[in-house]
């Protein structure tokens, strides 16, 4: 029995180190029954004495609450997705990138697991969230499921606010265990570990992921307050604040040491316990990190090195056309299903007929197919040998699948000109309601065909005007479910301008892109002229004139979405009239700070933003190995400036660099 505080502490910090050596560092000093004992015990204390309760006891791992809902979280650092690599050749051009300004770099190796991300945050050394990468950007708190994983420390010995990011991840082992017991319960399997990590991960009942084996292997830092040193030190240090250690993670001095741990742990993926998809490279050095910064998409200090794709066998039974939104008809190939890494695979794209072709792929062949971690399975060629008097030529479509009108045939790709094509329609209904666009739960491919099917909707505007009575007569509809849907739609209104802009799925136009031009030009984009949108940094021709092209075609239907949508614009805080508002920068070279972060401390002095020299540019900022940007202001006698002197600048104009 526990009958005072000190006992109680004393108690705790055992059990803590009891189960630190069970479920971390797999090496028990107690039995499961003394553990138990104990457990119980404090337990047993702390109903008494539920005021005396330390936060990080071990007690409080298992959440007796049920979750409503996960709430949005916003990264303090952002997410960043990596490069890849796939082969010896490209990870030399990319060693080499580095080399040109960092010839002395090293590089610390890691493998990248097949599970699902994970940012934890702690201040004053104690956990204060837990969020699901989302994306990037933004995520999912999850915190009470994560206090549930045994090797996320409630408490670690640093003080200071950071970020700690790493993989959730399950072992093959109890994975099969999870996957077993689901078809006894005649509940539905997980396609491979990865899905049972996130599918657990987010789980509204906490007791649920306690009883999933999950472990939390670190593999980097979000927000820090180290400036220099080394990056492989630092996450060895981090390790021993009571994580699970990250195995084969090593410093390599060169290139040559790289691909050695590659192919060391291209022969353990098989047999190690937890799924391997590739190895992350990242520059050792924290002060070069800094100064490389970002692109749009990922670091420049760090990629995927990705293992070779795994290769299985099967048979082609039909070829199925879709036709996308864009109106490109795409083959599909139908398979005996067949397993891979976990996954059963009946499916695979063939890109186009023209493919097709080349390849001689006929219906009835014995076809290689491969899959490399989300990449979707792909057919590399047929065998020959084994065709036996039964394929079936596959011939280009005339006409479009779906409605039947005739299709334009090009050099590579077969289109649908038909705007009101039913399947252009539903692909991109679908994508207007994806998560990356306007988020509508509940309004996926199935729902989507369901409603084109009793004529609910036939576009885009439709989904505004559907009403409960619409939908409480479909089959497998209430009227919660209706109303859910509904409230969803309506929760679009007044959303982010970048969101809406990404849902129309312009050609060529991502997320990035929408962002910068949600900032850049507001509700305007489409009256502003291709040359002016292809001067935004990361924007080039195609896609300037893919948005005019696209404002042209749908006019009427943008100015309608933005009646009924009424989107947010985002705020451009000018605080006060500066040197920099209204005048047109551009960056180039190495500078200290990621340019993405320079460029919108000047956005919010009232800069516009560019990424290409020219004769209306007014001022050009430059760091190292500053190259022809530089070169063409000085022929143009554009005023330019080093990170020297803009820094000079930004404390005239009171304003932190």
């Amino acid at each position: 029995m526990i009958e005072d505080f000190e006992s109680y502490q004393k108690n705790t910090d055992l059990l803590k180190k009891m189960a630190y050596h069970y479920y971390v560092l797999d090496d028990p000093i107690a039995t499961d029954e003394q553990y138990d004992i104990l457990y119980h015990q404090l337990k047993d204390y702390e109903e008494k004495n539920p005021n005396q309760i330390i936060s990080t006891s071990p007690t409080q791992r298992v959440g007796n609450k049920l979750l409503e809902g996960f709430e949005k979280y916003k990264h303090i650092q952002r997410m960043w997705s990596l490069d890849d690599v796939f082969d010896a050749t490209k990870l030399e051009e990319w060693v080499n990138r580095i080399y040109k300004n960092y010839p002395q770099a090293n590089f610390t190796c890691s493998p990248k697991f097949d599970g699902a991300s994970l940012n934890l945050y702690y201040d004053d050394g104690i956990l204060q969230s837990a969020a699901t990468r989302g994306d990037g950007i933004q995520g999912e708190l999850v915190t009470q499921n994560a206090k549930t994983i045994q090797s996320i420390p409630l408490e670690i010995p640093y003080k200071k606010p950071i970020e700690i990011r790493g993989e959730v991840v399950i072992t093959r082992e109890d994975f099969e265990k999870i996957n077993k017991e689901r078809l006894n319960n005649n509940e539905n399997i997980f396609a491979n570990p990865r899905n049972a990590a996130a599918g657990s991960l987010r789980q509204l009942d906490p007791k649920i992921t306690a009883k999933r084996k999950l472990k939390f292997v670190p593999w980097g830092m979000g927000k820090n307050e180290f400036e220099t040193g080394s990056f492989y030190e630092l996450l060895n240090t981090i390790l021993n604040y009571g994580f699970y250690r990250t195995p084969f993670i090593t410093l390599c001095k060169n290139e040559a040491e790289i691909q050695a741990l590659y192919e060391d742990l291209i022969k353990k993926r098989q047999d190690y316990s937890i799924m391997l998809d590739g190895m992350v490279i990242m520059v050792d050095s924290l002060q070069s990190q800094k100064q490389m910064g970002f692109t749009i998409k990922s670091p420049r200090f760090a990629c995927a090195y990705k293992f070779p794709a795994i290769e299985k066998t099967s048979k082609i039974l039909a070829i199925k056309p879709q036709v996308g939104r864009s109106g490109v008809i795409t083959p599909v190939a139908e398979l005996e299903p067949v397993e891979i890494e976990g996954a059963m695979i009946s499916r695979a794209t063939l890109h186009n007929y023209s493919e097709i072709q080349r390849k001689d792929i006929k219906i009835n062949d014995t076809v290689i197919i491969i899959r490399s971690g989300d990449v979707i399975p792909k057919i590399i060629k047929p065998i020959i040998e084994l065709r036996d008097g039964k394929q079936i030529d596959i011939n280009k479509p005339t006409h479009c699948p779906e409605c039947g009108s005739e299709v334009l045939v090009e050099e590579i790709f077969i289109r649908c000109q038909n705007l009101s094509c039913k399947a252009r329609v539903k692909e991109s209904i679908v994508y207007f309601a994806s998560r990356k666009a306007l988020n509508i739960e509940g309004l996926g491919q199935k729902i989507v065909d369901q409603l084109f099917e009793k004529k609910i909707i036939s576009n885009i505007l439709d989904l505004y005007h559907i009403g409960v009575e619409d939908l409480i007569c479909l089959e497998g509809w209430q009227e919660k479910k209706a109303k859910n849907l509904i409230e969803s739609i309506k929760g679009t209104k007044n959303i982010q301008l970048w969101r809406l802009l990404n849902s129309l799925g312009i050609e060529h136009i991502g997320e990035g892109a929408s962002k910068k031009l949600a900032i850049s030009f507001g509700r305007k984009i489409f009256e502003i002229p291709a040359e002016e949108i292809s001067k935004i940094d990361g924007l080039g021709n195609e896609m300037a004139n893919s948005i005019v092209d696209f404002g042209i075609v749908n006019k009427e239907l943008i100015k309608k979405l933005f009646e009924i949508i009424d989107p947010i614009e985002p705020e451009k805080s000018i605080s006060h009239i500066s040197a920099f508002t209204n005048k047109t920068i551009v960056l180039t070279g190495t500078l200290s700070k990621p340019r993405e972060e320079i460029s919108a401390l000047l956005e919010s002095l009232g800069a516009k933003m560019t990424s290409s020299v020219s004769k209306k540019t007014d001022l050009l900022i430059y760091g190292e190995n500053a190259g022809s940007k530089l070169e063409k202001a000085n022929t143009l006698m554009v005023e330019s400036i080093n990170e020297t002197e803009l820094i000079e600048m930004l404390k005239k104009e009171e304003v932190q660099y």
